[in-house]
């Protein structure tokens, strides 16, 4: 069986087909440029992960919102449940680069990380 993939990996965006028997293993694979779209195409099939960046409110800050980001990739199939866990946080001001929002989300070994500074309103 014939199944197509773009390659994320990098900006080339490499249309690979893979030949796969019965069981999903790799027979053959075309338009791989390196062997990273051929790991790519293998994990895609046995343990699809993606990475999340979303934003998480803010109280007391200059802005109303922060930038937020997993440290690393996660299984595909809980990406849902990691938003509603981002969806239910609020933090409060000021806010570093860094800070982890929250740590080892899921029990999946990655942490909600905020990517951007956010100040305190001064009210003076």
């Amino acid at each position: 069986m014939l199944k197509e993939f773009t390659c994320i990996l990098c900006p080339n965006g490499c249309d690979i087909q893979a030949d796969l028997d019965d069981k999903n293993t790799i027979q053959s694979t075309n338009g791989a440029n390196c062997q990273g779209g051929i790991t790519y195409v293998h994990q895609e099939l046995t343990d699809p992960k993606r990475t999340i960046s979303s934003s998480v409110l803010v109280k007391g800050g200059v802005l109303p919102l922060v930038s937020v980001r997993l440290s690393h990739p996660v299984p595909k199939k809980h990406i849902f449940d990691i938003m509603e866990q981002i969806k239910s946080i609020s933090l409060t001001a000021p806010v570093r680069s860094g800070d982890v929002v929250l740590p080892n989300v899921l029990g999946l070994g990655s942490d909600v990380i905020a990517t951007k500074d956010v100040e305190e309103i001064c009210l003076k």
